[in-house]
Formats: structure tokens, sequence, C-alpha cells
């Protein structure tokens, strides 16, 4: 049975609403993966998706505009107390993806009704496409302020040469002469009693604000609540890592070309740290690129570039000069009578030549 005229301009003013719902908020995210993450396909993808839910027949656009009564319309003015707080990037993220779902929702039941000549399925889709890109978006909201804190010294606490050094006096020391970010890097220590040390920085690090990163192991990352995992080319590939980790965490990769560096920035890592700038003792067959490859890879990138190997006192300032966002330093600062009193040297050498 067909429906009524009054009936019909009712489904019509629901759709025409929901439309209406469907193009803001799109639009919201695709500013926010345009303008803020800097992000082309999530950018491509939300583009084409606002595009595709434009009313492309002119006759059921007019319909639509005539059944329009946005004066009339009685939730106009109704507010609950969630819609009136504050909120972060990632919820208005979040808010407005699921009003994004919800309209498409709306539309696909409200095509099925006899007469009004849209698309079910196109809106089906489209909702469930959009359930895959709010948990990219808001995954790269969420880690967007920990990938801002990659600059300055970066410590590597390498427990091998810390020759029984306790890891969580050297960490209290390097905190105290102000580095910005901690890394544990160990190989050998079983995972039982490797998980009560990066528990013990961790907490550390949390006080005094300081990104607490695990090298390699994916597992003492997860357990011990990380801000993020740094992984090697010989590592867990990176999309795996991606799929394990909390979606709030940030995950850095080691590079030692352009090639790498721009995979591993289209895979979603969110810092390159170039290896090895200079030769080192602190690891094994390690290919020294040079600054060189660190001006190259920085230019072209958009993501923190970390430079590591053999970084030192002597050849920190033109390291940084070179376009290093954050140093990564392990034997001059391990190896140091005083870490702290290092680290403070190392970081004034950086704010001159930065």
């Amino acid at each position: 049975m067909a429906p009524s005229k009054a009936t019909s301009n009712r489904t019509l003013r629901i759709i025409d609403a929901n439309l209406n719902r469907i193009g803001e908020g799109l639009r919201l995210l695709e500013d926010m993966a345009r303008l803020m993450l800097n992000n082309v396909p999530l950018t491509e993808q939300l583009k084409s998706m606002r595009h595709d839910m434009e009313i492309k027949d002119l006759p059921l656009k007019k319909r639509l505009l005539q059944a329009r009564n946005a004066e009339g319309d009685v939730g106009m003015d109704i507010e609950v107390p969630a819609q009136q707080k504050d909120r972060d990037l990632p919820a208005t993220a979040i808010a407005n993806t699921r009003r994004v779902q919800q309209s498409l929702r709306v539309i696909e039941e409200m095509a099925k009704i006899f007469g009004i000549g849209l698309e079910t399925k196109r809106f089906k889709k489209a909702r469930f496409d959009l359930y895959n890109i709010e948990r990219e978006l808001v995954s790269r909201l969420m880690r967007k302020d920990k990938a801002e804190r990659i600059y300055g010294l970066y410590a590597i606490i390498d427990t091998d040469l810390l020759k029984g050094a306790s890891r969580g006096s050297t960490a209290v020391q390097l905190i105290e002469g102000g580095v910005s970010i901690i890394q544990l890097r160990d190989k050998n220590t079983p995972r039982n009693k490797l998980l009560p040390i990066a528990l013990e920085l961790k907490n550390l690090c949390a006080k005094h604000d300081i990104l607490f990163i695990v090298n390699d192991h994916l597992d003492i990352a997860l357990a011990a609540d990380a801000d993020g995992l740094h992984i090697g080319r010989e590592d867990l590939p990176l999309a795996d890592a991606r799929r394990l980790l909390r979606i709030d965490k940030i995950i850095g990769c080691s590079a030692t070309t352009v090639e790498q560096a721009i995979a591993f920035e289209a895979e979603g890592a969110d810092y390159i740290a170039v290896s090895g700038i200079y030769p080192t003792t602190s690891k094994e067959a390690v290919e020294v690129v040079g600054l060189a490859m660190l001006r190259l890879i920085k230019s072209k990138v958009k993501l923190p570039v970390v430079a590591i190997g053999g970084i030192n006192l002597d050849n920190i300032a033109e390291t940084v000069a070179a376009g290093a966002d954050s140093v990564a330093v392990i034997s001059a600062l391990l190896e140091a009578k005083s870490p702290g009193k290092t680290a403070r040297q190392l970081i004034d050498i950086m704010k001159e030549h930065k």
C-alpha cells in the first residue's frame, strides 16, 4: 500500500534531517583527518564517503527540501547533560562517528518504505566502512599527543651495559637529568623477571610525565602498560604490533633507508628512528648510515625522527643540526660516572643547536 502524502512528507523529513547529520559529521571527521592528522588515506576515505552520501537525484532532492521544516523541529532545543560536557578530540571524533552511524542506520530503515527511492545497501556499506574508519581515526588522535612528545633526549636503558647498576636508580638519575623519553631494552632477562623491572620504570616515568617505551617485547609493553613499543626490522611486523597493542599506544620503527621510513609511515608508525648515525659499541653489526641519511629521511616523512647510534657529547650538536627531533643515547649515558649530569650536558648542547 502506498503511503499517504502526509506520511510521505514526514518520512522525507526524517531522511532529510539524517542526511544533513551525515554530511555535517563526515565533514568534521574529514577535517580532523586532513588538518589535524595530515593523513591522506583517511581524508580520502572520508571525503569519498561524504560525496557518496549526497543525493544526486534532483527530483528527490527537491522533495527532501520541500519536506524540510527546521523551525518546526521539537527536538532542536532539547539537550541532555552529556551534550554539554567539555570533551577532547578523540571523544569528539567518537561522538561524531556515532552520530553518522546512527543516521546511516535510520536512512537504511526509512529507505525500505515504499516510494522513497533510496538504495539501502549504499548506506549499510557506508555504516560498516565507518566502523573501521572510526577505529583508525580515534587511534591516531589518541596517539597524536604522545607522538608530539618525541623530542629532546631519548634515553635507552640497555641492561647489557648497566654492569650490575640498578635500572631503577639509573632511571631516576636520567629523569632528574631532564630526559624526555626512557626506553627499556633487554634481550636476555627472562620475561618473568623483566616484567617487574618494566613496571618499576613505567611507574617512575608516569610519576614524572616521561614517556616509557619498551623495545621489542610486545608482551612486556602490554603487561606494563607502557606508552609504546619500539620495533626493529627483525622484530614483530608493524601491522601485527598495531593490531595487538591498545589503540592509544605509539609504535616507533628503526629505519636505515628512505624507502623503509616511508613504508613505516604509511603503515602507521608514530616515529622513525634512523640508525645508526655513527659507529657504536652498544649493538653488534650496526649499519652506519650517517647524517646524510638522517637529513634525507627527515625531509621525506612527516613523523618525528629520532637519531640513534654512537651519539655522545662530541657529536650531538651536529646530529641535532641535521634535523633530528629527538636523539637516542645509550653508551654515553650508561657508561658515564653520572648519567644524570651527562644527560643535562647533552640536553644543554641540544638546546644550543636546535
